[in-house]
């Protein structure tokens, strides 16, 4: 063949023509590069692809059981984004699913030993604990084939109690439980309902007794705040207070830990502590804050007959300045070491049965 004027013979030769030295196309090419042609991995079930009907549906009914809607549902609809997530490793399909479920990437991956999610008691023994103690529950999760007594006996008090019974395997037993040992159970609480800091006294009050309440300042750890309303119920105070911002709140691990006396010990929360303070202060209280440097010794307190509110402070921190300008009396736990601290739950404890054992020798 004869090139035409002006026409170029070699220019099929030249690099990146996509074309062979005989001018014609390369094969197995088709023009595209070889990342072009991999794989987005697998398609994403309809409930997580973003515009879909049945991902519009899914997502109504969380809204609707954030609301106080139907809370199995909701249950039905993350446990299969989670089953569908775990799946997964690209980062764009976990965006997507952040997007639509809105949970943060990776939600579905939560790792053994992570620890409690904040609304769950996982364990064969807290679970039976809590049903016992007529914790406000949920739903109760039990995995297949368990034939424990515990389990057996969990699923009759929930029956009794009208709590729904859903059976939910090992997988998703671990995500809905953050990872922790559930042993084959897991119990979803319901929100904890507050009370009032007026409500505290209006309870003591009602019983003909003195108040005595437990205000936390700075106390983060929900296993402390359980502790301490534990030690509440045994030594006869009429609530806990706890700070609506950096405080302790009711979860699922002050559930466990008060051991059911927080079905029986009102927790309230204050948006300014030291303000509640001085409004019991007006009330006729006295405020009494543990503090290593006070200047009385707990078990010679005389104001521990009157009525009493006593302030616990954090383990590592203690009372903050404004709180402890609020106590009318700072007392303290005299203990061997003096370098050593004491836990907050232990502190709160002894401070309880030193008051306790004062109000006991009344007449």
């Amino acid at each position: 063949m004869t090139a035409a004027k002006g026409s170029r013979p070699d220019r099929g030769a030249r690099p990146g023509s996509g074309l062979s030295k005989k001018g014609k196309p390369r094969p197995g090419t088709g023009g595209k590069g070889r990342r072009a042609l991999e794989g987005k991995g697998p398609t994403p079930p309809a409930e997580m692809r973003p515009g879909h009907p049945a991902q519009r549906k899914a997502a109504a009914k969380r809204r609707a059981a954030a609301a106080g809607g139907d809370s199995r549902a909701a249950d039905t609809a993350w446990a299969g984004a989670g089953r569908a997530g775990a799946g997964r490793g690209r980062t764009t399909q976990n965006r997507s699913a952040a997007a639509t479920t809105g949970r943060p990437e990776g939600f579905g991956r939560a790792p053994r030993g992570a620890g409690d999610a904040p609304e769950f008691v996982a364990g064969r023994n807290s679970v039976l604990e809590s049903l016992r103690a007529d914790v406000p529950a949920m739903v109760l999760y039990v995995g297949p084939g368990q034939q424990d007594d515990r389990v057996a006996e969990s699923i009759k008090l929930a029956a009794r109690t009208n709590v729904a019974v859903l059976e939910a395997g090992s997988a998703e037993l671990d995500r809905l439980t953050g990872g922790a040992l559930h042993q084959g159970l897991a119990l979803r609480v319901r929100p904890y309902e507050y009370a009032h800091p007026d409500d505290l006294v209006a309870r003591a009050t009602d019983a003909g007794q003195p108040p005595l309440i437990v205000a936390l300042d700075s106390v983060t750890d929900p296993r402390n705040l359980g502790a301490i309303v534990r030690s509440a119920a045994a030594f006869g105070a009429h609530g806990v207070v706890v700070p609506s911002r950096r405080g302790a709140g009711v979860t699922a691990g002050a559930w466990k830990a008060s051991a059911g006396a927080l079905a029986r010990v009102p927790v309230a929360r204050a948006a300014n502590l030291a303000r509640t303070l001085h409004a019991y202060q007006e009330d006729g209280l006295f405020v009494v804050g543990l503090d290593a440097a006070g200047d009385t010794e707990i078990r010679d307190l005389e104001l521990a007959t009157a009525p009493l509110v006593l302030v616990v402070g954090s383990e590592g921190r203690g009372l903050s300045r404004i709180v402890a300008q609020a106590c009318d009396v700072l007392a303290r736990i005299s203990i061997a070491a003096r370098t050593e601290s004491l836990n907050a739950g232990v502190a709160a404890s002894i401070a309880l049965y030193e008051v306790a054992a004062l109000r006991s020798r009344l007449p």
